[in-house]
């Protein structure tokens, strides 16, 4: 999304198997981009062997890990996709009488847009700033150490973010035609296993 990182009411991690975004979101608190910091996600396909406690139970341990005081994480551990990612942090939120007008978005590089569309439509009050981890693509993939999975991955973000708006889930954003391209090119090799077939966020 290229947006610069500003103070905001709250961090919200997303969940996944990547754990460089609990490392961000611990970054952004250092830098008091937040004065606290929810941690949401249950397991999915990608992450059951690598957090079998549960995303957002690794994430914490992790942030704990660097330094961020516990007091200033919340734990959502619920959440299977990332609309639940969003609903589910501004129940908590509200449960606890945060006040909140202004959300750190982290999640992983290629999941900024789709992030950001999603919020917009389910929590359309609130000012939303997106961070992430900023590698090459190269380093990353040898951080995640599954090529393949992280094509996939960003291949079944693409096709969310356009054919999602039409289901309800998340605003409208712009997908220029080199990227349509790209899209159809890389489902025609077979990088398919993280398509949506159904209605989820």
């Amino acid at each position: 999304m290229g947006h610069a990182p500003r103070p905001c009411s709250v961090a919200i991690a997303l969940g996944s198997h990547d754990l460089s975004v609990a490392d961000t979101a611990a970054g952004l608190l250092a830098r008091g981009m937040a004065p606290l910091v929810v941690m949401t996600g249950a397991t999915s396909p990608t992450s059951a062997a690598r957090m079998p406690c549960g995303e957002a139970v690794h994430y914490r341990e992790r942030a704990l890990e660097l330094g961020v005081p516990a007091s200033t994480v919340l734990l959502e551990p619920e959440a299977r996709n990332t609309g639940e990612n969003i609903t589910k942090s501004w129940e908590l939120l509200a449960a606890n009488g945060i006040e909140v007008t202004s959300v750190l978005l982290v999640s992983k590089p290629y999941e900024e847009r789709r992030a950001y569309a999603t919020l917009r439509k389910l929590w359309p009050s609130v000012d939303a700033v997106c961070a992430s981890a900023r590698v090459p693509y190269d380093d990353y993939v040898s951080a995640i150490g599954d090529e393949d999975m992280v094509v996939a991955m960003m291949v079944g973000a693409t096709q969310r973010i356009m054919v999602y708006p039409e289901r309800g889930l998340t605003v409208e954003q712009p997908v220029p035609s080199e990227v349509r391209l790209a899209y159809a090119r890389l489902c025609d090799h077979g990088f398919t296993a993280r398509l949506a077939r159904d209605e989820r966020a």
